[in-house]
């Protein structure tokens, strides 16, 4: 894949995270911070990173799993400096069971693992139709 196509790959990745994370947390919650639009597009980069090494190659459930724990990892260091270091209270669930510092929790990292199936398959289809044009 060319220079360009590889960029302009990212940037659609990216933009998609961002705008997706952000309106799912608009649907769970109700609200939204400019930084989880930076967290989501980041996450979603890595989606597209290991949809390219793994689909197809790994069983999905690995790729889901390798993918789950990098966005818990992502959403915690996230969280220890948005939160807990610069105190923008983005979010807290102290109040959650199995939670690590209050930034994440065994729930949520559920949540984000049933969420990586239809979103590994997805940056999968977008990178193949990407690599067409």
């Amino acid at each position: 894949m060319c220079v360009i196509k590889k960029g302009a790959y990212s940037l659609i990745l990216f933009l998609f995270g961002g705008i997706g994370y952000s309106f799912i947390e608009v649907l769970w919650r109700g609200f939204t911070h400019w930084s989880m639009f930076l967290l989501g597009g980041f996450c979603y980069l890595l989606m597209g990173i290991l949809a390219e090494q793994c689909c197809g190659r790994l069983p999905l459930w690995f790729c889901c799993f390798f993918a789950t724990l990098s966005i818990t990892f992502l959403e915690f260091i996230t969280g220890c400096v948005v939160n807990l270091g610069l105190g923008w209270d983005v979010w807290n669930y102290a109040d959650q069971p199995l939670n690590l510092m209050g930034q994440v929790c065994l729930g949520f990292t559920s949540l984000w693992f049933l969420l990586s199936i239809p979103v590994s398959e997805l940056a999968f289809w977008m990178r193949k139709k990407l690599n067409r044009l």
